[in-house]
């Protein structure tokens, strides 16, 4: 076992976590001990995965994804993660299933889950409506396996939903700490998660959700700019506030994107709809208003290029402290030139920091396995010893 290893399982043991059996559908649902504990358990398996060795803790079972809207970094990321612990995969096509007839939620959840040991669901696009629909299926399953119905109960993890990105922010928060060295290194760190400008309208508010939601608790300093009207769900603003009050941070609004970069050592410039317009959105969808969603397209992406000097670009890099922040994207990020014409990020900018963001991306495969892993093992610590004693000997390839 290597020393990097051995300090990482040595840092778990020393946690009283609380995910066994759980889901992961929030970040600010689960203790300071969880967080931690699964970004460990993330940077284990990360370097297991970078010896070249297994982490595999199933014979058999299947993990199924449900896709409620288009993915690349997610979609493969939880097939990777679920084969690297010996799950089979399986994507849940609604409109191939019974669901079109009517099918409901309950027998859903319940007829996938047969030999099932996780399910990840990703249900974002409308306000209301994800995150809501995912604890439906955890209650479904729960209410299986109770009855009898289930062997197991499969662990749900939340792949994106309308109100958190916790895969997402919690790859964030380990490309965070491989950047400036640990999570303690955070506290007194300034992050600007911003709005930025898109030739599109209805992206999900999930992402700065998710970072104001889970780096408030690391003790850093968040700014959260964007236009008047591009507000966030305020009940996700209160628990911003509230982490930053606990853990010695701060959760602050800047007027502009410049405000909020001058002196950061990170910076998010994101695109994302206003919660007003979402709510709307979530309203003419149901109803099948096609030519009310015309017509509020319309309304919101001339309201979007009222803003299209909000775009990071050089001169507001500048700003930044030491001019060189970390420039982070959940991806893809609309590049000026490149993608759109006029985007969140100049391509001077993105050719800069392409590879920063292709690493930021690279831990979530980790990260949902560990989440997994997390649900799954009544001692992490000790199944990652076992995994590393069980490998010592293994045929190498380097």
């Amino acid at each position: 076992m290597t020393d990097a290893l051995n300090d990482v399982i040595a840092k778990i043991e020393a946690l009283e976590l609380g995910t066994y059996g759980g889901d992961f559908l929030l970040t600010w649902e689960k203790g300071d001990a969880d967080i931690r504990g699964v970004a460990l358990i993330a940077k284990a398996l990360r370097e297991l995965h970078r010896q070249g060795k297994s982490f595999r803790i199933f014979d058999t079972g299947l993990a199924v994804s449900i896709f409620r809207d288009k993915s690349t970094r997610t979609r493969f990321s939880f097939a990777s993660a679920a084969d690297a612990l010996g799950l089979g995969v399986a994507d849940l096509d609604e409109e191939k299933s019974q669901i079109a007839h009517g099918e409901t939620v309950r027998e859903t959840a319940n007829m996938i889950s047969f030999l099932t040991e996780a399910i990840g669901i990703r249900d974002d696009m409308f306000l209301g409506e994800g995150n809501t629909y995912m604890r439906e299926v955890a209650a479904s399953v729960t209410d299986g396996f109770e009855r009898g119905v289930l062997h197991r109960r499969p662990t749900l993890v939340n792949l994106q939903c309308d109100v958190d990105h916790p895969t997402q922010a919690m790859s964030d928060l380990l490309q965070l700490e491989e950047r400036f060295g640990s999570l303690e290194a955070l506290r007194g760190r300034k992050i600007a998660m911003t709005w930025a400008y898109s030739p599109s309208y209805g992206k999900p508010l999930s992402v700065p959700q998710g970072i104001i939601g889970l780096m408030t608790r690391f003790g850093m300093h968040v700014s959260l700019a964007h236009p008047d009207g591009y507000d966030l769900i305020p009940e996700v603003e209160e628990v911003a506030r509230r982490n930053a009050a606990a853990s010695g941070g701060s959760f602050t609004r800047a007027s502009s994107m410049e405000a909020a970069f001058e002196g950061a050592d990170v910076v998010y410039p994101k695109s994302w709809a206003p919660f007003a317009v979402m709510g709307r959105r979530t309203a003419q969808l149901k109803a099948g208003d096609k030519k009310g969603l015309a017509e509020l397209e319309r309304e919101c992406l001339a309201n979007n290029a009222r803003f299209c000097a909000w775009e990071c670009d050089r001169a507001k890099m500048d700003l930044t402290k030491g001019k060189k922040a970390l420039y982070m994207h959940c991806l893809p990020a609309d590049i000026t030139g490149v993608s759109c014409e006029r985007g969140e990020v100049s391509k001077d900018v993105f050719a800069q920091c392409r590879i920063d963001t292709y690493g930021e991306a690279g831990f979530k495969p980790f990260v949902i396995a560990a989440m997994i892993f997390a649900s799954k093992v009544k001692d992490p610590a000790a199944a990652l010893r076992k995994i590393a004693a069980r490998n010592r000997n293994a045929l190498s390839f380097d």
